[in-house]
């Protein structure tokens, strides 16, 4: 998708870097931690991630934090 509402990316990823993405025509920008056995590392990393670079905005899949896989 190169434009819409809202792009949502899980973070991170390799080759799917948010810069290679901030400049396409989306009104949102969401990054999502990767879950995982690093997935405290990665929130923190998208809390990083979020506050030094707007517009980009964290995003939690709540499936995942409820435990509903």
């Amino acid at each position: 998708m190169r434009t819409g509402n809202e792009l949502k990316l899980i973070f991170p990823q390799f080759g799917a870097e948010p810069k290679r993405y901030a400049s396409l025509p989306f009104a949102e920008f969401f990054l999502q931690p990767m879950d995982g056995p690093r997935r405290v590392e990665n929130t923190q990393r998208v809390l990083e991630y979020c506050l030094a670079n707007p517009p980009w905005r964290v995003s939690l899949q709540a499936h995942k934090w409820l435990g509903i896989r």
